[in-house]
Order: structure tokens, then sequence, then C-alpha cells
């Protein structure tokens, strides 16, 4: 291994710590309590080399964290709709229930991915992970006989964001979760086909 390799692992490996570690301690305490100087103290590293990895500071840390959210969800999503049997009523409610808990089980970066990070959607240059998500959506939700299947994906996609966030809010009763679960599942199946 070259010099120039090792550097590259170790920035690597610096630039995970402290996604890692803002994730982890925004999901403990909330996204007040990421701040550089915490993150530098928990990861051992001086502040001005969180600024090396990170120039705009802590709103470039959350984008990360939000990128990196959006590819486990996208990963999961997809792991989901896979191994859900055959048909599109099952894929749709194991794209749907994954979607749901990854959001109740995650919420300091689900924040992250859809209220504070400045992530570009739909545009040239959407980062990889986001587009691989919404490819999950469009591919399980859209059916294959009518429409465009970009807006069966934003339409599923707003269904599930909403009941995330009202569930994430309060909203919600959680005694009614299965049967919204099974709603949401109505609608989002259109009835062309198993």
């Amino acid at each position: 291994m070259t010099t120039q390799d090792r550097k590259e692992r170790e920035r690597a490996d610096r630039h995970g710590r402290i996604v890692a570690a803002a994730r982890e301690l925004a999901e403990d305490q909330g996204w007040d309590a990421v701040t550089t100087r915490r993150l530098a103290d928990r990861i051992e590293y001086s502040q001005p080399v969180l600024y090396g990895h990170f120039p705009g500071g802590k709103d470039a840390i959350v984008a990360a964290v939000a990128v990196e959210g959006f590819a486990e969800l996208a990963t999961t999503l997809r792991a989901a709709v896979t191994g859900a049997g055959p048909g599109r009523r099952p894929a749709v409610a194991a794209l749907a229930t994954t979607y749901l808990d990854f959001a109740a089980q995650h919420p300091a970066t689900y924040t992250a991915m859809f209220d504070l990070a400045a992530l570009p959607f739909a545009r040239d240059d959407t980062p990889g992970p986001l587009l691989e998500g919404f490819a999950v959506l469009r591919d399980t939700l859209a059916p294959t006989t009518t429409g465009d299947p970009g807006r069966y994906a934003e339409l599923g996609w707003a269904t599930l964001h909403g009941l995330a966030t009202l569930a994430r809010a309060g909203r919600l009763s959680p005694d009614d979760d299965g049967e919204r679960l099974t709603l949401a599942v109505d609608l989002l199946t259109p009835s062309d086909g198993p």
C-alpha cells in the first residue's frame, strides 16, 4: 500500500467517524446537541480537522448524515421488497412497513434527510442514494399498465412521508397503526393486479 493510499484510507475513516458520531449524538440527544466542538471531543480530533472534512461545518455534516440515511433507507427498502414474495401488494406492504419503521427507529436521521439538509431532489445533481431510494419507490408502487411511474412514486412517497411525519409529531394514535398501514397499502395498490 502506498503512502497516498494509506492517507486516503485514513481520511475516509475520519470522515466516516465524524458522520457516525454526529448521527449517534443526534439520535441520542437531538440535533441541537450536535456541535463541531462536541463532535471533535467525541472522535478525539480537533475542530480544524472536522472543518477540513466538512468546510460547511454542521450543515455539511447534517447533509452527510442525510445522504447516508438515504443510502441506508434505499438498501433496506430494496431488501424488504425483494424478500416480500410474489405480487405487488406484498411488495407494497413490505415497502410501507419498512419505510415507516425506518422513520420511527431513526428519527434524527429522518429529520436530517427531510427537514435539515438542503439536498437537491429531482435534479441533475441529486445524490445517487436519493435516486436509488426513489427508484425503489417507483419500481414498487407504479403499476406496469398505466400512468407515469414517477407520479405514482411521488404520491406513494408523499403518503408514507406524511404518515411518518405525523406519527413523529404525535399527531396520530399509535393504537391505529396496523389499520392505518392496511389502508395506506390499499391506497397505494391499485386494483390492476395482485
